[in-house]
């Protein structure tokens, strides 16, 4: 097989995430190319105001691939975009692809394509996030006209005084697997994993093995699907996980 004959995947991560390239090589498997850029750096400022900076220089960003030729991009940051409206949202991805000359997709976006194409409309959020940003989060899937059931928080850890220690690069499978079993989870209800940033994929295979009939959904999951419906790819190619949503998304 010529490896360079592959469809090309353009992913945009911010600068400290561990996850989202080895999820979607992991995913995408030997069916697709997958090439990252990395938002800036932002020292000393809040997180509000970083995710803001990244809408902001996103364009740039995707120009810096230059010259390569690229057949999509996928935005693997979701909480920049929870900060637009989910038209806002489905507007700066249509001005961003126009601009590239590719087609560009949010991790939000790309959820909600696979929650229409998968007739998911209850949800219950798995989030690894600060509270504000986690209703914020809800917010957005509530005016895409999804039902939030229920919000599992997953705090990296307890600090000392009881309160959580938000931080999605530090959140393990089993503090995931935890705060998910200590839950009831409604039937019916699909699980999202909100983040590119907090790994998911040895907790979603314990998942999909207990509840096989629930659907199961993250920020790169969702994105990876997106991107194999944009670029084409050999079925045998992509994980296990991924598989699972092809059958039902057909």
């Amino acid at each position: 097989m010529d490896i360079f004959s592959l469809p090309r995947l353009g992913v945009v991560v911010p600068p400290e995430n561990p996850t989202a390239e080895p999820e979607f090589n992991h995913l995408l498997g030997s069916g697709m190319n997958v090439y990252t850029s990395r938002f800036p750096v932002t020292p000393g400022v809040g997180l509000r105001a970083m995710l803001e900076t990244y809408n902001d220089v996103l364009p740039g960003i995707l120009g810096s691939f230059g010259g390569m030729r690229l057949d999509a991009a996928v935005v693997a940051c979701s909480a920049s975009h929870y900060l637009l409206d989910p038209d806002g949202d489905r507007a700066f991805c249509a001005e961003l692809s126009e601009r590239a000359g590719f087609p560009v997709q949010s991790s939000t976006q790309a959820i909600l394509a696979a929650c229409d194409a998968l007739g998911v409309n209850r949800l219950t959020l798995v989030s690894p996030y600060e509270p504000w940003l986690t209703d914020t989060s809800r917010a957005f899937w509530e005016r895409a006209g999804l039902t939030v059931d229920d919000v599992v928080l997953v705090p990296a850890a307890t600090d000392p005084d009881g309160a959580g220690h938000y931080d999605p690069y530090e959140v393990t499978t089993g503090t995931v697997l935890q705060h998910i079993r200590e839950r009831e989870i409604p039937a019916g209800t699909a699980l999202l994993f909100t983040g590119t940033g907090m790994g998911t994929m040895g907790a979603l295979a314990e998942l999909a093995r207990e509840d096989p009939h629930r659907t199961l959904l993250t920020s790169n999951l969702a994105s990876a699907w997106w991107a194999r419906r944009a670029v084409g790819g050999a079925p045998g190619a992509a994980h296990p996980l991924l598989r699972l949503l092809e059958p039902a998304a057909a």
